[in-house]
């Protein structure tokens, strides 16, 4: 039990976002005219052509890796910089911090972004909500300067945390999230970082990749505007997104040994860096379990010494086959092991949805591409 605690804890993969659908948030230019600001505004940021002409080529930021269970970079916000923490969360599209508005346990034990310490911060009335499974935050939007790796972006819209309810975020060692999804589930609409990057000219590629090392090794990164091409000596292989909303694509089926166990007649499922886990709808769980010879009321946890007789676990997308081995989806802490699957019932349009997390994508170079709505990925030697 103290390592399922754990792993609730640390990891944002209990945390399937729950987007509610607010007011569109105004833009800075509509903000900024209506209080009479917009001239002086201008003044003091005037426009930097030389972004838009020449832009950076590309960009990687570290990430820390906390147990094999969240991975973590570093951002700033405001003029001077104040740092934050945050996952770079491809399941969901905002950016927010905690604020010193905030009083929470959550906020209390991490960074809280002070607007009245940036020269170039500007706020505005819009609200935010966002529920996750386990947690939710509420606060305000307002417009500052975010810095990610060696990218600077101007004017970004972001959260400011006023509340996190519950004990969830006082567990975490990151401070906020940065969502790289798209625009479309963004909660009130506000614009994500990467359109920012691509429509202020910031990459030289609209398209950023991520690395996720195993054994809490170093390494990690999300890298902005380009392929890393010494993790692509495997080939990559692209697959089609079926919806503009997550980076969510189509699989053919989940098979073990060879034979179909589960999503026997095609299902979604989409790459979300915010998940520690690979989050599987309840039924299927239950056939991967009794495929793996695992009693359906173990919650997942096995021997250690079991893992070298498992076989890999295969999820067929696009015609191609990506396997995950047992020293993958078996994971060990404090000398006890379990399996790294979570049933959760996420209905969508097209069906109940899978969500290929953490322990999918340390097996692969990921590449999330805008240009042409395609992920792709390589195999990790």
């Amino acid at each position: 039990m103290k390592l399922l605690l754990l792993l609730g804890l640390v990891a944002l993969s209990q945390c399937l976002v729950s987007r509610v659908p607010l007011r569109r948030a105004k833009t800075l230019r509509q903000s900024l005219q209506e209080h009479g600001l917009l001239e002086d505004y201008l003044k003091k940021h005037p426009y930097n052509l030389a972004d838009k002409y020449f832009p950076k080529q590309h960009s990687a930021e570290p990430m820390t890796n906390f147990l094999d269970n969240s991975y973590f970079g570093t951002i700033s916000i405001g003029t001077p910089p104040q740092k934050f923490t945050v996952i770079f969360d491809t399941g969901s599209s905002n950016l927010w911090v905690p604020s010193v508005y905030c009083s929470s346990p959550g906020c209390k034990d991490h960074r809280r972004f002070n607007p009245a310490e940036s020269s170039t911060f500007v706020g505005t009335n819009e609200s935010l909500y966002i529920a996750y499974g386990t947690g939710s935050m509420t606060g305000v939007l307002g417009y500052d300067n975010v810095k990610v790796a060696d990218i600077k972006v101007i004017d970004q819209i972001f959260g400011l945390a006023e509340t996190e309810p519950g004990n969830f975020f006082s567990y975490c060692l990151f401070d906020g999230i940065l969502g790289l999804a798209f625009p479309s589930i963004a909660s009130s609409g506000a614009t994500p970082v990467f359109d920012n990057m691509m429509s202020e000219g910031l990459v030289a590629k609209d398209l950023f990749s991520v690395y996720l090392s195993k054994d809490e090794q170093k390494g990690s990164f999300v890298l902005f505007g380009a392929i890393d091409h010494a993790y692509t000596t495997n080939g990559i292989h692209w697959i089609p997104l079926s919806a503009e909303t997550y980076w969510q694509i189509t699989m053919d089926s989940v098979s073990i040994g060879g034979e179909p166990v589960a999503c026997s007649n095609g299902c979604q499922a989409i790459v979300d860096t915010g998940t520690s886990l690979l989050a599987v709808p309840n039924g299927a769980l239950n056939a991967i379990l009794g495929a793996l010879g695992v009693s359906v009321g173990s919650n997942g946890q096995i021997s250690c010494s079991a893992i070298s007789s498992l076989p890999d676990v295969v999820f067929n997308i696009h015609g191609n086959a990506f396997a995950v081995p047992p020293r993958a989806y078996v994971i060990e802490m404090a000398g006890s092991c379990m399996l790294g699957f979570q049933g959760m019932n996420v209905p969508t349009e097209a069906g109940e949805l899978w969500i290929l997390g953490d322990v999918f994508i340390r097996e692969y170079y990921v590449i999330f591409d805008r240009a042409n709505n395609m992920v792709g990925l390589s195999r990790l030697s």
